[in-house]
């Protein structure tokens, strides 16, 4: 048996694959947004902090004067409790704040220059300003430098990042449960076409006609026409068969004819028995050309099985007067007890698995015994039992005898093909029926075959 991997499997792990790549994506670019306005928002705040201070310079008697305002810190302590540093320099003298906060390089005045440095081992984000101020008859360039440690500002990123790991993981998993899903869903017809064919029976070889997605129209044209051809050589191998065995049954009764006659003329005991044993093979030839023809006739009305309403006692009788002469040669009579039953199916078919099944009974019964056929009826089936006197079914399982050419391990003295119940089984098996066997339980033992067919 040739295995691979599933495709379902494996379309599965495809889209989680990519769900994933899109989950990490997604991470990474919520974790650098959170990371980018948590600096940018330090920096409005930074920025808005120095311009403060910058705005409260002013010269006194040709002195740069400063009045640190509580605002200009108070809005740095309301976004998170950061340590803040800074400095004020006039003329490149330190006015007020931490000498050794150097500050980023200037840029034009009125121009915020923000920096990313570290300070008495802390990170720190810097904000720089420059102001000309009026001091005496020249100007003086004030440089305010504002500082804050960017602990708060982290940790509010990896909360951030950390809220949109755990949202990427839920997107994960429920893009893995969809792909599932989406895999399940986009094999379905290809499962339900797997599944109708699988519960075809071994002769139905119908093309399969169902709605399908349209990349799988090249699947099914492809099963059909193998089916076709498959059903096209089974034909010409039954009509091969049907056609060898009509040409062999006229040979072997002129064969059977002059052998009589010999027999009628021999003069010696061994004659006679070397004639006998040329007769039994012979009708055993015959008899399995008979069945071959049946088995082919089977097998060719099954494809277009007609559903006809049919009482199957009077189909009963009809077979019971048509073996009856057989029968009588041997004193074996055949007793019908049958109330009226209804049921769909092909009269032709139906009247060759009984006639089998009848003929069986007639031929493993013992002379001067009854053959009873019976009919009962329950709420959806009927039932029709054929018990003999003869030697039964035997000891061994009974499901093989329903095979070709099988037969029970008590009739190597009879003759017979071991088709009868392969052709009655194949023909209930195709109007949903089935064949049921036992040993009948009487004083002398015997055969009880079933027919069950389901009520019209």
């Amino acid at each position: 048996m040739i295995q691979s991997r599933s495709i379902g499997k494996r379309l599965t792990l495809l889209l989680a694959a990519v769900a994933a790549l899109l989950s990490v994506l997604s991470w990474a670019m919520v974790t650098a947004l959170a990371r980018e306005a948590s600096q940018r928002t330090q920096d409005n705040v930074l920025a808005a902090s120095a311009t403060t201070i910058a705005e409260t310079l002013r010269s006194e008697q040709g002195e740069v004067r400063l009045e640190l305002p509580y605002a200009a810190f108070a809005m740095l302590g309301a976004i998170s409790e950061d340590r803040v540093f800074y400095r004020v320099t006039a003329g490149g003298e330190t006015l007020t704040g931490y000498d050794e906060l150097t500050p980023p390089t200037p840029g034009s005045a009125g121009q915020v220059v923000f920096e990313t440095s570290v300070f008495r081992g802390a990170a720190i984000r810097m904000a720089s300003l420059g102001r000309a101020v009026l001091a005496g008859d020249e100007p003086v360039l004030v440089t305010v430098t504002v500082a804050q440690t960017r602990d708060g500002v982290s940790a509010v990123a990896d909360d951030l990042s950390s809220l949109a790991a755990m949202l990427s993981v839920a997107f994960f998993l429920l893009a893995a449960a969809l792909s599932a899903l989406v895999a399940y869903t986009s094999l379905k017809p290809l499962n339900e076409i797997a599944s109708a064919v699988s519960r075809r029976g071994p002769s139905d070889l119908r093309p399969v006609v169902r709605p399908a997605p349209t990349e799988l129209a090249p699947l099914l044209l492809a099963l059909n026409r193998l089916m076709d051809r498959l059903r096209q050589s089974i034909r010409r191998s039954e009509d091969f068969i049907a056609e060898a065995a009509h040409r062999i049954r006229t040979p072997l009764a002129t064969v059977r004819a002059q052998t009589e006659i010999a027999l009628r003329m021999a003069q010696n005991d061994t004659e006679r028995e070397h004639l006998r044993q040329i007769i039994r093979a012979v009708d055993e030839s015959s008899r399995s050309a008979g069945q071959l023809l049946d088995h082919a006739t089977v097998a060719y009305r099954i494809e277009d099985l007609a559903r006809d309403k049919l009482d199957l006692a009077t189909l009963a009788a009809r077979t019971v007067a048509a073996l009856e002469p057989t029968a009588s040669m041997r004193d074996i009579r055949l007793l019908l007890k049958a109330d009226t039953a209804w049921i769909a199916g092909d009269a032709v078919l139906l009247e060759n698995a009984l006639r089998n099944i009848l003929d069986n009974a007639i031929k493993y019964s013992p002379e001067d015994t009854s053959v009873t056929l019976q009919i009962t009826c329950d709420a959806t089936s009927a039932r029709l039992s054929v018990t003999d006197q003869g030697p039964g079914l035997g000891l061994a399982p009974f499901e093989p005898l329903t095979q070709r050419f099988q037969r029970g391990d008590n009739t190597a003295d009879i003759v017979g093909s071991g088709l009868g119940l392969t052709i009655a089984a194949e023909v209930l098996q195709a109007h949903g029926g089935r064949l049921e066997l036992s040993n009948a339980q009487l004083k002398g033992g015997g055969a009880c075959i079933t027919l069950v067919l389901p009520l019209a």
